[in-house]
């Protein structure tokens, strides 16, 4: 089965994607592109959309539902959908960012979900996300990006560390960025004029630190992709090249990217948001369905939650499960824990199992040790919010959570492999 995904492919979306917000703007894009339409949900939709998109902050949800007449009819059109998160664990900036110590101006940044800090250490760093500003009697909004090393957060000398074999990174005190010798020296006025934006006009921000080394092809054979953010990005890029691969079947195809999983998705766009849902039952609606027709549609569908997967450290494999050895390059990951820190169940175990084998690329299964506390994903919320048989599946990487990961080139391309078979399938 071919796919238009690519290591390099998957490189370059992630260079231009250093937030959640412009995630959407590169899904956005590529979709405008491919001829979808967008639509907004303070406005009427109109049944000509069969193919588009709607964002809602740092979450999109994307369909092609051009195999649908209507509907008000028996034998209704299931969804099929590929579900994924934007967002990753960074620094971000706070509230009153500017700070002064030792002679030197510091950016207060504080950590974002669960990430690695230790990482974070002594890397050319940028700020992206986005700003709110008055504009006359109006708010309006625009992305930011510093594509530029203009921040670092400066490792402690091991000469003045207790033991020199490190140092416990206390999250309040340790990881505020250096940036400027000029003590009068405001981080957001110079963020803001960036922008284009009056200084004076700024009303709040959403912004993070970012890894301004490009994406890169590594190993003896480029065999490897180091990059930031694969958690998830490896996940929407992958998504979208099947969504936008995919030959028409029997089902609408439905990509739901949320902001907010890596903090517990408790957000008006997060995956326990009504986001998803609001956005499925009026593509019923405006294709003829009313309530009814929703919910047989509803129990008929199936989600693939994606989220990357552990692939077995070679340094640490006593840290994984004996007998569930997870190879980089050995193909797409199934999920499955006991406790439901992962959504899948047999049935939905087989109906992933199914599109790997329809794509013929090898299926991995994953259990986290008993002994370990396990992550999780939007597919348990996804599946509790919306009824819908949901499995959980990702690509194999190291490094997870760390400011930069590493995953197998071959995994790219056989990911958006299973994940386009995974649309393709005939209805349950």
């Amino acid at each position: 089965m071919t796919t238009t995904a690519s290591a390099v492919g998957l490189g370059e979306f992630i260079d231009s994607s250093p937030s959640p917000f412009h995630v959407c703007a590169t899904v956005a894009a590529t979709l405008d592109d491919a001829g979808y339409t967008r639509v907004f949900e303070d406005r009427p939709w109109s049944g000509d959309a069969r193919r588009g998109y709607v964002v809602r902050g740092g979450s999109i949800i994307a369909w092609d539902a051009s195999v649908v007449d209507s509907f008000r009819q028996p034998g209704n059109v299931p969804f099929r959908i590929v579900g994924g998160h934007t967002d990753s664990p960074n620094l971000r900036l706070k509230q009153h960012p500017d700070r002064r110590a030792a002679g030197l101006s510091t950016v207060a940044l504080e950590p974002y979900g669960g990430a690695w800090l230790n990482s974070w250490l002594d890397r050319d760093l940028g700020l992206s996300g986005r700003i709110a500003y008055a504009d006359g009697a109006s708010v309006a909004h625009t992305l930011v990006e510093i594509d530029e090393p203009i921040l670092r957060v400066p490792q402690l000398a091991i000469h003045l560390s207790d033991d020199r074999k490190g140092v416990h990174l206390d999250p309040q005190r340790h990881v505020d960025a250096l940036w400027s010798l000029d003590e009068t020296a405001s981080i957001m006025t110079v963020v803001a004029e960036r922008a284009g934006v009056d200084p004076a006009a700024v009303l709040g921000w959403e912004l993070m630190a970012h890894d301004v080394t490009p994406s890169r092809i590594i190993g003896g054979a480029g065999e490897f992709l180091s990059a930031p953010r694969l958690d998830n990005q490896g996940t929407c890029y992958s998504g979208l090249r099947a969504l936008l691969d995919a030959q028409q079947g029997g089902s609408v195809a439905v990509l739901a990217l949320f902001d907010h999983e890596e903090v517990g998705s408790g957000s008006e766009r997060g995956a326990s948001s009504d986001f998803l849902v609001t956005v499925l039952e009026r593509l019923v609606a405006v294709n003829g369905g009313g309530r009814d027709e929703f919910l047989q549609v509803m129990a008929a569908s199936v989600c693939a939650s994606g989220d990357m997967a552990h692939a077995t450290h070679p340094n640490y494999p006593d840290r994984h499960e004996h007998g569930h050895r997870i190879a980089v390059n050995g193909g797409p990951v199934l999920k499955v824990n006991q406790n439901l820190r992962y959504a899948s169940d047999a049935t939905g175990e087989a109906e992933f199992a199914m599109a790997c084998r329809d794509a013929d690329v090898p299926l991995q299964r994953y259990v986290h040790r008993a002994d370990l506390p396990c992550g999780s994903t939007i597919g348990p919320l996804t599946a509790t919010r919306t009824g819908l048989l949901t499995v959980d599946v990702g690509a194999p990487q190291l490094a997870m959570h760390s400011c930069r990961e590493l995953m197998g080139v071959d995994d790219v391309v056989m990911y958006s492999q299973a994940l386009r078979a995974f649309f393709e399938r005939p209805s349950r």
